[in-house]
């Protein structure tokens, strides 16, 4: 692993909040890398800062100081157009409230991220049908998002998060809502995906099991990532 090159490189990132208690600082100068392939698990007790650092990775939000570096070009360089269309086209979000729109049906849902890019409707509908079908909702295609189970809808934002092939896959806390069984179809189906597409994972997660199946596991400590591998 060590003699790729990194997809990604984190570099002195950190990131506080003012809260009426004071300022707390949630990540400290966090440094290090993430390979091609890789299924990184970011794991330990609410409150740590995963989220706020699965957040900056995905550039939903911007670090104090740091950078994040993308195949060696620092993405928050970018201007705010050229961020929105990285994160459109490279990096799909997985969370633990699916934030499906409960307006549209499965397929709809899947379709957005391609329409958002401009792709044609009838390409659109294809990709996501296709991997709908690969997410084992080949019968559920039309059904509105309150029609489907929890597990069902995860399996949707999953098939979204990927409609764009997208290099990277973050998910928060994608088991969170789940009991065992559909959590354990989730997990079964990230490394599905990996397999197949090659796709870089990074999951936040207080889940033993699904930290487990990651190929490597990090937790955060006063601030600083640490290995636990």
């Amino acid at each position: 692993m060590n003699n790729q090159v990194p997809e990604i490189s984190v570099r002195g990132v950190s990131k506080s909040f003012v809260t009426e208690g004071g300022r707390i600082e949630v990540l400290r100068g966090v440094e290090f890398d993430i390979f091609p392939g890789e299924m990184v698990a970011v794991t330990g007790a609410s409150g740590i800062g995963k989220s706020t650092f699965l957040h900056i990775l995905g550039t939903l939000d911007r670090p104090d100081k740091g950078r994040i570096l993308f195949r060696g070009k620092d993405v928050f360089q970018y201007s705010d157009e050229e961020l929105a269309r990285f994160r459109n086209q490279t990096v799909g979000f997985v969370f633990q409230f699916h934030h499906l729109l409960p307006e549209f049906n499965a397929l709809e849902n899947t379709m957005m991220p391609a329409l958002i890019k401009g792709i044609k409707p009838v390409q659109a509908k294809e990709m996501a049908e296709s991997l709908l079908v690969q997410v084992g909702l080949k019968d559920r295609l039309l059904h509105r998002i309150g029609e489907l189970s929890g597990g069902e809808q995860q399996r949707v934002a999953i098939a979204r998060a990927l409609v764009l092939s997208p290099l990277l896959l973050l998910a928060d806390e994608p088991t969170g809502n789940l009991d065992s069984k559909n959590s354990e179809k989730i997990h079964d189906l990230l490394e599905l995906l990996n397999r197949e597409y090659n796709t870089t994972i990074v999951v936040a997660t207080h889940n033993t099991d699904l930290s487990r199946r990651m190929t490597r596991r990090l937790t955060i400590i006063d601030g600083k990532m640490v290995n636990l591998d």
